[in-house]
């Protein structure tokens, strides 16, 4: 089993700053930094925090950037999708609710929705709509599902993603403990209705662990998705407060086992939730060493105050730099900004990859 130091010292994030120290700027600086909104700062030269600064990462900072995420009160503009809804949108919403089915864009309340359904894409969310889980990230409804998976929702979905014309279709769940094999055979059996009605669509699958039921991952491997996408969410250190219900060498496992199959493996993260630097790179290095080739990244947003608060947003130029510290350890791509989810252009990513773009 691939595993990973994340005690290690390493390099921490800071914030430079081309702008005049003046004593206003620092005491504003000094106060975000102490709540935690801010890494250590280095503006003009001078050094808000505890240093030193030959162990520090540090990434250009605009002014007025920083005056966002020192201020407070409001999101910052960078995690605010701007869009419209337009005719993609409409079409896709009623073509949902005629087929009765569920995407995760709206149970999780994605902040790209109007972005991907405008564009004609969606992430299909199957097994119904309670999670049996409780992470306290997620928005979507947990509890004690009252159904069994419904047998008759592979086949809508593959006609529903044949009506859309979808080439690349993307399919997730909720967790479903309830059931022996955690939904695995609903997975594999909406992969087999995709291949039968759109045979030359790519399928990825974004699945739970199943409880280390691997007898289950078994079942959705023989069904030979395109790519398996598992999400690790966050550092090993947070995963008792963000994901109780999983654990963190299962995921690495679930992944490797994936690969050794010869799947293309995905995964993901969210920025935000108190994780360090180190801890980051710790989580690619595992992933690397565990054969995952692709990785998102993206800020970490709370669905409301019953959830896990963000501890900080991150700065635009801090997603490059993740990306950059991703690649360096092993990993062939990794797809990180302020709104990048899972599924996030999913189908560019995959050609991306598949063409040697990193």
């Amino acid at each position: 089993m691939t595993g990973h130091s994340h005690g290690e010292p390493g390099p921490q994030r800071a914030f430079r700053v081309d702008a005049p120290a003046d004593e206003a700027l620092l005491a504003r600086v000094r106060e975000a930094r102490d709540r935690g909104a801010v890494p250590d700062v280095i503006v003009d030269g001078v050094l808000v925090g505890d240093g030193p600064v030959d162990m520090l990462d540090p990434v250009d900072v605009t002014a007025d950037e920083l005056r966002q995420l020192v201020d407070g009160g409001r999101l910052p503009r960078w995690v605010v999708e701007k869009g419209s809804f337009g005719p993609g949108y409409v079409q896709l919403k009623s073509l949902m609710r005629q087929e009765s089915l569920v995407t995760v864009c709206e149970e999780a309340s994605c902040p790209n929705i109007q972005r991907c359904w405008t564009r004609g894409t969606a992430t299909f969310m199957i097994a119904g709509e309670t999670c049996t889980r409780g992470c306290r990230f997620c928005d979507v409804t947990s509890g004690k599902p009252m159904l069994p998976p419904d047998p008759g929702e592979p086949a809508r979905l593959a006609d529903a993603a044949a009506a859309m014309g979808l080439r690349y279709v993307v399919v997730t769940a909720v967790a479903r403990d309830d059931q022996p094999d955690g939904g695995a055979a609903h997975f594999a059996a909406v992969i087999r209705a995709l291949r039968e009605r759109l045979p030359d669509a790519r399928v990825e699958v974004l699945i739970p662990d199943f409880r280390g039921n691997w007898d289950a991952l078994d079942t959705v491997i023989e069904a030979r998705p395109d790519v398996l996408n598992h999400n690790t969410e966050t550092v090993p250190r947070l995963y008792r407060r963000v994901r109780p219900g999983a654990r963190y060498e299962r995921t690495l496992e679930l992944i490797e086992r994936s690969r050794a199959a010869g799947l293309p493996t995905k995964s993901g993260i969210m920025v935000g939730l108190g994780e360090e630097l180190p801890e980051i790179a710790g989580v690619f290095s595992d992933l690397a060493s565990a054969g995952c080739e692709v990785v998102t990244v993206g800020q970490y947003l709370s669905p409301s105050a019953n959830h896990l608060p963000v501890e900080r947003f991150y700065a635009p130029a801090e997603y490059p730099a993740l990306a950059a510290l991703g690649r360096s350890v092993g990993l062939a791509h990794v797809e990180a900004g302020p709104l990048v989810r899972s599924s996030y252009e999913a189908d560019r990513v995959a050609d991306e990859v598949g063409a040697g773009v990193v």
